[in-house]
């Protein structure tokens, strides 16, 4: 099975990365999480070619097979790495300074499971990283198996490629040639994403892990922009964001459609299973609606029209759910992000319940002031300064 493909002008595909499995903490996952020796070897091996076939990238830069796109994109690591260090206080020392050319488009391909009728996503265990949504291997073929097993069993599963992880400051992770397909504001993302879990990580919180990165990585990226002077830069890159959070609010609400019909314990299977075709229906009509409202045409989104799961679905709610409360947390810090970073790590030691409970209220309250924002009657210098 291939992977998410590269789509339109619009990023379609910044969406299904999270769709094709996202980034994430994987490698500690993959290292000790091992119920079978054949995981293990195949995750040893993966890690091991990662590292031992790695570069100093000022090395790379001067051999003359390098193409200028690679260069470009290289030099762009070098450059934002250092500004996550000064002005993010992610730790960048010693993070992507090689690069590996895997001579694949993916890294790792990783397996999502669900019941058929529950949007709750199955976990597999792993020491010292705790629960996790997602299984990763090394090889595709592995990972279709392990897919097919699954399926088997009657699990709703969903496989996709994805182009990085961290080791979580374990191994000094390199640059991967599966980065380089990004647009320059998209590798920043994912290079400040991937540092933000070396900054703090939760063990058996995945939700939590993708959340909080995912808005630190998000505003870095703005904050780069701005650094560089890049304003049209930072309107396509804030366009890209709104038109991804339109499709995110589709697909999240669609599974809270799928949630309150799984309710439904009296449905016969059989029209439980017509419901569920028709509510994921209904949301590719109203995807057609959207794309066609962009004026983006929408047969080439082949991603979209792969067959949906519960799995699938929940690719999409690990890395949104809890965003709006992280966004709000970093709103509430007025940019500075030793007070962020501190409020973050002081749920370390709460419970699930009590970190959504925390999140939940952040997110109402950057809600009312929106709305507040939203109200106030606009005045001739408030324009000058958004323009």
């Amino acid at each position: 099975m291939k992977s998410v493909p590269r789509l339109n002008s619009i990023h379609w595909r910044r969406v299904t990365r999270w769709l094709a499995g996202g980034t994430g903490a994987l490698a500690l996952a993959l290292l000790t999480g091992c119920s079978t020796v054949k995981f293990y070897s195949q995750a040893a091996a993966g890690q091991a070619q990662i590292l031992l076939d790695s570069r100093p990238i000022p090395k790379v830069l001067l051999e003359p097979g390098v193409s200028e796109r690679a260069r470009k994109k290289l030099t762009l690591v070098q450059e934002c790495r250092q500004f996550a260090k000064d002005k993010l206080q992610l730790p960048a020392d010693w993070e992507y300074k090689r690069y590996t050319d895997l001579h694949r488009r993916y890294v790792v391909w990783v397996v999502y499971a669900a019941p058929e009728f529950s949007v709750e996503g199955k976990t597999w265990w792993y020491p010292m990283v705790g629960k996790l949504e997602y299984r990763g291997f090394f090889s595709e073929a592995a990972a279709k198996e392990e897919a097919a097993r699954l399926k088997a069993e009657g699990w709703d599963v969903f496989m996709g490629g994805t182009e990085a992880y961290s080791t979580l400051g374990w191994f000094h992770d390199p640059v991967l040639n599966t980065f380089l397909y990004r647009s320059d504001s998209e590798l920043v993302e994912l290079i400040f994403h991937e540092l933000t879990h070396v900054k703090l990580f939760l063990p058996g919180d995945t939700d939590f892990n993708e959340a909080f990165a995912t808005a630190n990585a998000e505003a870095g990226a703005r904050q780069w922009l701005l650094y560089k002077g890049d304003t049209n830069g930072l309107i396509r890159y804030n366009k890209l964001l709104a038109r991804e959070r339109e499709m995110i609010r589709l697909l999240l609400a669609t599974r809270e459609e799928l949630k309150e019909l799984y309710a439904e314990t009296s449905l016969p299977l059989a029209e439980m299973r017509r419901k569920k075709a028709a509510i994921i229906e209904g949301m590719r009509q109203e995807y057609v609606g959207i794309r066609q409202r962009w004026g983006e045409n929408v047969r080439r989104d082949k991603s979209f029209s792969r067959p949906w799961t519960n799995a699938r679905f929940n690719t999409v709610s690990t890395y949104f759910d809890l965003l709006p409360g992280f966004e709000g947390l970093l709103a509430e810090s007025h940019g500075d992000l030793t007070a962020f970073y501190a409020s973050v790590a002081s749920m370390r030691s709460m419970t699930q319940a009590e970190r959504r409970a925390i999140l939940k209220e952040a997110a109402r309250k950057a809600g009312e002031r929106a709305l507040d924002r939203a109200s106030r009657p606009k005045n001739h210098d408030s324009m000058r300064r958004i323009e």
